[in-house]
């Protein structure tokens, strides 16, 4: 387990009242069809911050894949891709311990407080790393949010370990830094 995470859990009940197994329990009472309305209902029903409530939700949906594997089954057939994905996760631990690093089934959302970017590796030649930069205008490579719709204000298409650049990083930390 990725060692945010595992902190995040282990700070469960105080950050939040209840252990990961007591929020299990309240969300296997519950029948949500998507991840947002469960996330929502932590949110307004109980006080959970996004983050947590994020969390606790995609652990309750794992299907026992481990967060490494859902990493690895993403990369799949995209091997070439990997370079730019671990350059991206060393950039952003550089950041901050408060950085949660979420693996789902096609996507890695990188959460402070609440989700600041999300990567997918959307083709064999290309990862779209989504980022929440409200009030940035799009410009050159930083488009818009294209596919990630209303999870980011924009996107950038990296086809290389070099597209990581100052720029792109200078980016992304805004993005965390906004997210608070």
């Amino acid at each position: 387990m990725d060692k945010a995470l595992q902190t995040m859990i282990n700070n469960l009940p105080e950050k939040t009242g209840k252990s990961l197994d007591e929020w299990l329990k309240v969300l296997s009472g519950e029948n949500f069809s998507k991840h947002s309305e469960a996330v929502k209902f932590l949110k307004t029903s109980h006080g959970v911050t996004h983050g947590y409530a994020n969390s606790i939700v995609a652990i309750s949906r794992d299907t026992g894949d481990s967060a490494e594997d859902l990493v690895v089954a993403q990369y799949k057939g995209k091997e070439n891709l990997k370079p730019i994905y671990t350059r991206l996760i060393s950039v952003v631990k550089e950041f901050g311990g408060d950085v949660t690093i979420t693996p789902k089934k096609t996507t890695v959302s990188l959460i402070r407080k609440r989700q600041f970017a999300l990567i997918k590796p959307a083709t064999k030649s290309r990862i779209d790393l989504g980022l929440k930069l409200k009030g940035v205008d799009v410009s050159g490579r930083l488009e818009n949010s294209g596919p990630f719709g209303t999870m980011c204000t924009h996107r950038v298409r990296l086809e290389n370990e070099t597209a990581v650049d100052d720029e792109l990083i200078s980016w992304l930390k805004l993005a965390y830094e906004n997210s608070i």
